[in-house]
Parts: structure tokens; sequence; C-alpha cells
């Protein structure tokens, strides 16, 4: 007979399958390459604790012949929080292509992922990581190379999916907990993982597939009050509109199950009194995440140079 550690209490295909003793097995993001120069596009990559406490690490990346000040992007990668890591061969490669794309500074950050760590812990996370890459403003800061390369009058945070999440609460908390010498351009959200108690439009409404989300978000954060939580569904929130940047840019794919709440956003966003300018880029025929997957796609290469010019927007 099984014994009771060696259960499976959920499993969900194809990310996780977790163990009525609290042991969770990870399909996605166990994998992990090092940093270095990448052959590819000779874009240079470095790991830095950017977190004594937790001993979390950030990835930095800059690109061939880097000179003087470049735009500087914060990317927070996704997973739905249990899965994934700044260090895997998907998020690695994306950031190297974008770096190379855009020639750009990024900063890729690791957060501790549930269950093991519950939310609030992914967002506290990662605004210890955005304080620690503002501290690098007056060129004093503990790594020379965001000293010596990132522009900090032009600076973006973007993530998919559960790191769409993330980069818009980490520009939501950019107007209440001020950085100097931070100036924050724009935020680029990629098939951001947004969810609600009831079907938005044309969002799906078969009860299996909206329960799957519901528990895949209380796995996450157990003491959640639900899929209206402000974290999961945050357009409903007082301070919704209360970004702390000019310029956002949504990407959605039409084929996302999560695509109506981008459309959603972009909305409630023109609607909040906020006054930036929001674009929207809906890539056809396409899945969740599949720039990451098939980076090779004519429709990621389009995506790709829409985030790259949408970066550098902001030069001066």
């Amino acid at each position: 007979m099984e014994s009771s550690a060696s259960e499976i209490l959920l499993d969900f295909p194809p990310m996780f399958r977790l163990f009525k003793d609290g042991r969770i097995e990870r399909f996605l993001g166990t994998e992990i390459v090092p940093p270095g120069l990448d052959p590819k596009t000779n874009v240079e990559s470095k790991d830095v604790v950017y977190s004594q406490e937790t001993a979390q690490i950030v990835r930095i990346y800059i690109p061939p012949n880097a000179a003087g000040k470049l735009p500087l992007l914060v990317y927070f990668h996704g997973g739905g929080f249990c899965v994934e890591t700044a260090f895997s061969p998907t998020y690695h490669n994306y950031l190297n292509a974008l770096v190379a794309e855009a020639n750009i500074v990024a900063v890729s950050v690791d957060y501790r992922l549930a269950p093991e760590h519950p939310i609030p812990a992914a967002y506290d996370d990662s605004w210890d990581a955005v304080k620690w890459v503002a501290s690098h403003f007056d060129g004093n800061g503990p790594e020379e190379l965001l000293n010596r390369h990132a522009d900090f009058n032009n600076v973006c945070f973007s993530g998919d999916s559960a790191g769409a999440n993330l980069a818009h609460h980490m520009a939501v908390k950019m107007t209440k907990e001020k950085l100097d010498g931070f100036n924050l351009a724009g935020i680029v959200l990629t098939h951001p993982y947004f969810w609600g108690k009831a079907p938005l439009g044309n969002e799906i409404k078969d009860p299996a597939v909206r329960e799957k989300i519901d528990v895949l978000w209380r796995l996450a954060y157990p003491t959640t009050c639900g899929s209206d939580d402000q974290w999961i569904n945050p357009m409903d929130d007082p301070s919704f509109g209360s970004l702390g940047c000019s310029r956002v840019l949504v990407c959605v794919a039409e084929n996302d199950i999560l695509k109506p709440r981008g459309l959603y956003y972009c909305e409630k966003l023109k609607q909040s009194g906020w006054g930036g300018e929001v674009e929207l880029m809906e890539s056809p025929g396409e899945e969740h995440v599949f720039h990451l997957h098939k980076p090779g796609c004519e429709n990621a290469a389009a995506k790709l140079k829409k985030v790259a010019d949408f970066i550098n927007q902001g030069k001066a």
C-alpha cells in the first residue's frame, strides 16, 4: 500500500505534482544554466546576490560592446508563482535575445516559490530586488556593471504571466515608496496572470477550467480571500491606476485563456484616470507564453522587436 508520504494531493500537469506530505515535484524550471558569454548573441551575464537575508539572486545581462549608459530592464519570470527560475534555459535564452535585440541592460529577478514560500514572498522578494537595483542610481551601488551601464532615467519593468502580475504590482508600489534617482518609464506585461471570480465577456466559463486556475492561486496564496483578491484581480483595487510610469505595453495571445483579462486591463487603465499611454499587441493564433517555447517563430520575432522598440522609446 502506498505510504501517505507518497500519496498525490494535487496533480497539475505540466507544471508540478504536490504530495500529501508537502513535497512538490516540479516539471518546469528544474534545469538551470550558468551565466557567462552567450555564443549566439555575445551577451554577457553574471549572477549577483540581491538579498543576504533570503539569499536570492539576480542575473544581470550586458549587451556586446556596451558603452555608456543604456536603458535598464528589470524582468520577472512567470510560472504561476510555483515553478520556473530566472536561471532556466527558457528565461536565460529569452533575456539573451532581448538584450541583444534592444541593446539594453537587463536584471532578471529570481524569487522564492510557493508553496514552500507562499505569497506574498514573491512580491516581497521582487520589491527587494527593485530596491537593490535602485541603490545603484548614483553610481555607488554594489555591482559595478550597473553603476557603469544602467541608465536610471530610463527603466522598464517586464514579465510574463505571473511575472507580468509582479511587474504591475511593482509599478504600483513605485508610487507609494519613492526610490531616489529611479525613473520608471514603462512596463511591459506579457500574457499577464490576472483572474477573477466571475467570467469576463467571452472569457472561458468551463467550471473545471476555472476551478483549476482557482486551485493554483490558492496553492500559491493559502490565506487569500479568493480569485478577486487584489493581487490576482487588481483591476478593481482603488490603487489600480496609480502606476509609477507613463507608458504600458500589454501583449496578449489570441488563444490564451488569459487574453480577456489582458484586454480588460487595458480598458480599465484607460478609464482609471492614470493618464499615460497604453499599447496593446495581440499575437494571432498563439497560446500562452508561446514566445518562450517557440522563440524562432515569426510571431515571437515580431513580439521581441515590439518589446525592444518600446523599451527604447525612453532614450534621451
